[in-house]
C-alpha cells in the first residue's frame, strides 16, 4: 500500500523517511483518487499514443508536413511549406481563439496565463486589446476551440505558423479578426475551419497512417514490455482494446508491436497479438462509444471487411468486432464500471466520458510527464525561489492590519516573482509547462486531476507495482488546512468571534481524528456526482 502522488523535497531522504520508499519517479504512478488494483477485474486499452506511441518529434513532423500540403493544395500560398514543426512551441491543453487567432493558456476558471499571437507573445495592454478583464468564456465553444490531444500539438504548431506568415506577407493588410487580400477577407475561423477540414483529411483519407505503414521503425516505438505486462494482467484479469482506428491499420500496427521474430529482445513466447486480448473493438468512434455507440459488427480478419449486419452472440475467442459501445463491452465481457480501468492519452475522448458516463476507472497517459519530472527535479531551485519571494511579501505584511496607514513597496518583488516564472516556464518549452504557470494550474491540470484516477507516463509503469497494490491518494489540502499548522488553536488564539464557538465544541477535533476508514482501505467515493 502506498500514496505515490506526494511531492518530495530536494534533500535525500534519509533512514525511516518515508520517501525512501518511493519507486523511481520515472516508473511512478501518481495517484488523484485511492484505488485497489486488486479489485479491478477488466484492463481497458486505447492504441494510438497508449499501447503504441509515437516517436516525437518525428510522426508530429510528419503530420505537420501532410497538413502544410494539404493546405497548399487548397489554395494557401506556395510559401507555407518553408514552416517545419518545431517541438519546443506547442504544448497540450492550448486554446484557439477563432475570433482573434490567437493561443491562449488558461487555467481552470479561464484566466488567461500565456497569450501568443502567430510566435509573438502578448503582454499587458496588448492582451487588454483582445481580453479586458484577461479572462475567456470557455463555454462559447464556437469561439474557442480546446487542443487537448498528442495529435493537435502539431494543429497548434500549425494555427501559429498561419498566423505569423499572413501577419509578415506585405500582400495581406492585418485586421483585428483576419486578413484582407483586394476584395478577399479571411477570418481566422475560416482559418480554423480551413485547418480541421485539413486535419479530417490526413486522418481520414490514410495519408498519415499509409506513410506511418512505410516506416514503422522510424515512427513507432517497440518496447518488448509491452508483451510481458499484457500476459500478466490476463493472468489476473480481462483485458480488452477500443480503438478509434480501423482493422487493417491497427492489425499492422499491433503485429509490429507484439512482433519479436527478427532478434528483437522479447521476455514472452512469440505468439499473435490478438491472444493477449479477451475482447477487440475498433472503429469505436469514442466518444460517441461511451454515449449511445454504434451498430457492433463483426471483422473478418482475413480482408478486413465488416460482416453484414449486427452482431448479437456471445463473446468469441480472438475475434474482432467494428463499433459498438461500451455498454455493449460490459455486456460481452461481464463487468461493470468500476470493475474496469481503461488506460488512455486523450483527456476528453478517453477519460472524461468514461468516467462521466460510465464510472469506470480511469488511467491517463502523459508522455509529457518524463520531461515535466525532469525540469522539477533539475530546477528545484527555481520553485523554492519562488516560495522565498511569497514568504517575504507575507513578512512585509505580517504585522500590518486594517488600521495600517503604511503600504510596503512590492513593485521589486512582483518583477522578481514575474521574471523568476518566465524562466521556470521557459525550461519546460516556449509555452511553459503543460501542467502549471509558475504557481497557478492550467485548464490541462485541472482536468487531469479531475478526471484521471491514476496517472503517468507510460502504463508500462504498471510493470514495477504488484497486481495487489493499493493506490493510495495523497490528501489534497484546501488553502486553510495547507497554510494553518496542525496543532490544536487556543481559544484566544481563535479571536473574540470564534472563542465561544470553540469553547463548545472543542470535543471536534478528537471526533475527526477517531473517523475509522473505509473497512476495504480503498476511497470508493471519488468526488464525482
Amino acid at each position: 500500500m502506498g500514496s505515490e502522488g506526494e511531492r518530495g523535497a530536494t534533500a535525500a531522504p534519509g533512514p525511516g523517511d518515508p520517501r525512501a520508499l518511493r519507486r523511481d519517479c520515472q516508473h511512478r504512478i501518481f495517484v488523484n483518487r485511492s484505488l485497489a488494483l486488486e479489485k479491478i477485474k477488466c484492463f481497458g486499452f486505447d492504441m494510438d499514443y497508449t499501447l503504441a506511441m509515437y516517436k516525437s518529434p518525428d510522426y508530429e513532423e510528419l503530420a505537420f508536413a501532410l497538413l502544410l500540403e494539404h493546405l497548399v493544395s487548397i489554395g494557401y500560398p506556395h510559401e507555407i511549406l518553408a514552416y517545419k514543426y518545431d517541438p519546443t512551441f506547442p504544448t497540450r491543453g492550448l486554446v484557439f481563439d477563432a475570433l482573434y487567432g490567437n493561443l491562449l493558456k488558461v487555467d481552470s476558471h479561464g484566466n488567461l496565463l500565456v497569450c501568443a499571437h502567430g510566435f509573438r507573445f502578448l503582454k499587458g495592454a496588448e492582451i487588454l486589446h483582445y481580453y479586458p478583464n484577461k479572462f475567456i468564456q470557455r463555454d462559447d465553444m464556437k469561439r474557442f476551440h480546446i487542443l487537448n490531444t498528442l495529435f493537435n500539438l502539431t494543429e497548434a504548431h500549425l494555427y501559429a505558423c498561419l498566423v505569423d506568415f499572413f501577419t509578415n506577407c506585405s500582400r495581406y493588410v492585418n485586421c483585428d479578426t483576419g486578413y484582407k487580400h483586394g476584395n478577399l477577407f479571411m477570418s481566422f475561423r475560416s482559418m480554423f475551419q480551413d485547418v480541421r477540414e485539413a486535419m479530417d483529411h490526413v486522418h481520414l483519407s490514410g495519408c498519415l497512417k499509409e506513410k506511418t505503414l512505410e516506416n514503422l521503425e522510424k515512427y513507432v516505438v517497440k518496447d518488448p514490455r509491452v508483451p510481458l505486462l499484457l500476459s500478466r494482467m490476463k493472468e489476473v484479469g480481462k483485458v480488452f482494446l477500443a480503438t478509434n482506428s480501423d482493422y487493417n491499420y491497427t492489425d499492422a500496427i499491433m503485429s509490429y508491436l507484439f512482433d519479436f521474430s527478427d532478434g528483437d529482445k522479447a521476455e514472452t513466447p512469440q505468439r499473435p497479438w490478438r491472444s493477449y486480448f479477451d475482447l477487440i473493438v475498433v472503429d469505436t468512434r469514442k466518444p460517441l462509444f461511451f454515449a449511445e455507440g454504434t451498430v457492433l459488427r463483426q471483422v473478418d480478419t482475413d480482408t478486413g471487411k465488416l460482416r453484414i449486419g449486427t452482431y448479437t452472440g456471445p463473446l468469441q475467442h480472438c475475434a474482432v468486432y467494428s463499433g459498438g459501445s461500451s455498454d455493449v463491452v460490459c455486456d460481452l465481457l461481464g463487468v461493470k464500471g468500476k470493475d474496469i480501468l481503461y488506460m488512455g492519452d486523450h483527456i476528453f475522448g478517453d477519460i472524461l466520458k468514461s468516467k462521466k458516463r460510465q464510472g469506470w476507472r480511469t488511467f491517463l497517459v502523459v508522455p509529457e510527464l518524463a520531461r515535466e519530472l525532469q525540469v522539477w527535479t533539475e530546477k528545484s531551485e527555481l520553485f523554492e525561489e519562488l516560495r522565498s519571494l511569497d514568504l517575504f511579501l507575507a513578512e512585509l505584511y505580517q504585522h500590518l492590519d486594517s488600521g495600517s496607514s503604511e503600504r510596503p513597496d512590492i513593485s521589486s518583488i512582483k518583477r522578481r516573482i514575474q521574471k523568476v516564472t518566465h524562466e521556470m516556464d521557459m525550461c519546460y518549452g516556449k509555452m511553459g509547462s503543460l501542467f502549471r504557470c509558475g504557481s497557478r494550474q492550467t485548464l490541462f491540470a485541472n482536468q487531469l486531476m479531475r478526471y484521471a484516477d491514476l496517472y503517468a507516463a507510460s502504463f508500462i509503469n504498471f510493470l514495477y507495482y504488484p497486481f495487489s497494490y493499493l493506490f493510495r491518494a495523497p490528501p489534497v489540502l484546501m488553502a486553510h488546512e495547507s497554510t494553518v499548522e496542525h496543532s490544536r488553536l487556543d481559544a484566544g488564539e481563535a479571536g473574540t468571534a470564534l472563542a465561544p464557538w470553540l469553547t463548545r465544541h472543542s470535543h471536534l477535533g478528537q471526533q475527526v481524528t477517531g473517523v475509522p476508514p473505509d473497512s476495504s482501505g480503498e476511497e470508493e467515493d471519488d468526488g464525482e456526482a
